[in-house]
């Protein structure tokens, strides 16, 4: 992915503005095992090129523009930008951005919501004293995954036929395959191979047997965003949620940890109820401050 669509010649020197911005930690259990956000408030003044080398600098996952919302229902605009281009949607930076929004000092046009609008449409957060939850946008592209690209798939992650109960495209956005695996071990044995991932953006899922720090681990192979692995991914877990709650093969509720092979310790909460799928975690700003490009 990279920039595209017209905009005007802006050169740095002209952004006369000081932007305000927040590194939110997004679904950790503390500060800093989570996945961070860089959150640009008032980003009227930055074009889609600086917006694209700022959230190369930053070298996040994600980084996120706030915008004035042009829907009457919404109470923001966000633009979401990884280190390669711009994504229609995105879930840890949709959380850290309502974060940072409510934070910031604004107010939603109802108390218990805020309607965020992104490429992918209107996106409604849940707030809740301890968590945000998300509900989870319908799936972009959904169904059986060809054998050839399957066994790609797994290839890629270092895992065989026998480690695999179900696959399906679970797309909403970033274009994730889902491998529904025998258990967290496997996942967490999974080792990603980048030349052999190619386009791929993997997801794994795998229960924990007989106890664990959480009812399945997850983890999501991304290497577009610059690094092979994602720490904490809350797109990849409302697919997921969808796809395996809609089939049965997990339970109405339940919490996912990501983030384990990485040294952190990522809850995502899970739980489908008046027709959605609802994604909610924890939301900290470590960091806030200006940055400077004039």
């Amino acid at each position: 992915m990279h920039p595209g669509g017209a905009h005007e010649d802006r050169t740095w020197a002209s952004v006369t503005e000081v932007p305000q911005i927040t590194y939110v930690d997004v679904f950790g259990q503390t500060p800093l095992l989570g996945n961070p956000v860089a959150v640009v408030h008032d980003a009227s003044a930055l074009d889609e090129a600086a917006m694209a080398a700022f959230a190369r600098w930053t070298n996040l996952s994600e980084t996120t523009f706030l915008l004035p919302a042009t829907r009457p229902d919404a109470d923001y605009r966000v633009r979401i930008w990884t280190t390669d281009g711009e994504l229609p949607f995105a879930g840890h930076p949709t959380l850290g951005t309502a974060h940072a929004w409510l934070q910031a000092g604004g107010v939603p046009h109802d108390p218990d919501w805020v309607m965020q609008e992104c490429a992918a449409g209107l996106i409604r957060v849940r707030r809740q004293p301890d968590r945000l939850w998300f509900a989870a946008p319908p799936l972009m592209r959904s169904g059986p995954v060809a054998p050839d690209v399957l066994a790609q798939a797994l290839a890629s992650v270092g895992l065989s036929d026998a480690d695999l109960i179900e696959a399906n495209w679970v797309d909403n956005g970033p274009g994730w395959l889902g491998l529904h695996v025998t258990d967290a071990a496997a996942v967490l044995r999974a080792v990603p191979d980048v030349s052999t991932m190619g386009d791929l953006k993997v997801g794994l899922v795998g229960r924990y047997l007989g106890g664990g720090p959480a009812d399945v681990e997850v983890r999501a192979f991304y290497p577009g965003l610059g690094s092979p692995e994602d720490p904490v991914t809350g797109s990849l877990n409302a697919s997921l949620a969808q796809w395996l709650i809609g089939s049965g093969s997990l339970p109405s509720a339940y919490i996912a940890s990501q983030g384990t092979a990485l040294g952190r310790a990522g809850r995502v909460h899970i739980r489908h109820d008046d027709g959605d799928v609802w994604v909610g975690g924890a939301t900290v700003s470590l960091i806030r401050g200006t940055f400077d490009l004039r």
